[in-house]
């Protein structure tokens, strides 16, 4: 399919790093911390615990259901509070689980196709997580980072695709959002006006999932982040896009 591309909003977490290898390590390095900082904490919420208590915060707040940071604060405080720790630790609980948050390892394609995509159109990341690429070390690589915390709202909601579409002052057709759920990410896209591409990376049983809607589609498919960057440097070029600063 041939189409000219002006810019790319990016989801990040199982786009351009797995997301599971990090959660299961933000588990052990809170479970460590505790252990370490507030020993009657780990105690009372070992690792299966601290899970069920995450969830059950969210329950009790879905009006923060966009906010993973703060639904990770009121957990890390509930735990030191219901435990008879010292809630006054949950900061630096709270440092000791971004920081780990924001140890990725990109999938191997991730890095050097961005390199290639960001040469040739402005990228904006656009996610419902929490990662700071400042912190990860690719905001280079990125006109704009806007996030579902500091929006107010999370994809697939037309409103958060609009918004970095007005970050990169470009009309939602002439923007290409990039990411692996096919709700969040390509529905909502094209719900909202944008061009899609899914990315669609194989399992580790080797196999590659199947779409699962029959009233939309992507506007591209591809297996990497490589691939897209294939069809990038061999599509329609387009005007340059003006683009405004993301400490603007």
């Amino acid at each position: 399919m041939a189409f000219a591309v002006r810019a790319i909003t990016l989801d990040l977490d199982d786009t351009v790093w797995p997301f599971a290898p990090i959660g299961a390590r933000i588990e052990r390095v809170l479970d460590d911390w505790m252990r370490r900082h507030s020993p009657v904490t780990a105690e009372m919420f070992p690792i299966d615990a601290m899970r069920a208590l995450r969830e059950r915060v969210a329950g009790e707040h879905p009006a923060l259901g966009h906010d993973m940071s703060a639904l990770r604060r009121l957990t890390l405080e509930a735990a030191l509070r219901e435990s008879g720790g010292d809630v006054a630790l949950a900061d630096a609980a709270y440092e000791a689980f971004f920081a780990e948050r924001n140890r990725v390892e990109c999938y191997p394609d991730a890095i050097d196709a961005l390199e290639r995509i960001s040469a040739r159109v402005p990228v904006a990341a656009l996610s419902n997580g929490n990662a700071d690429l400042a912190r990860i070390g690719l905001d280079h690589l990125f006109t704009a980072q806007l996030s579902a915390c500091t929006f107010g709202s999370a994809k697939p909601d037309p409103a958060i695709f609009l918004a970095a579409c007005g970050l990169l002052q470009l009309p939602p057709a002439e923007v290409l959002h990039v990411g692996d759920h096919p709700d969040a990410d390509v529905a909502g896209a094209a719900r909202a006006g944008l061009r899609s591409c899914w990315i669609n990376r194989a399992g580790d049983d080797g196999r590659r999932a199947r779409w699962p809607h029959a009233d939309i589609e992507p506007d591209l498919h591809f297996d990497s982040l490589a691939a897209l960057a294939d069809w990038l440097e061999e599509a329609p070029s387009a005007p340059a896009a003006r683009t405004r600063s993301p400490h603007a």
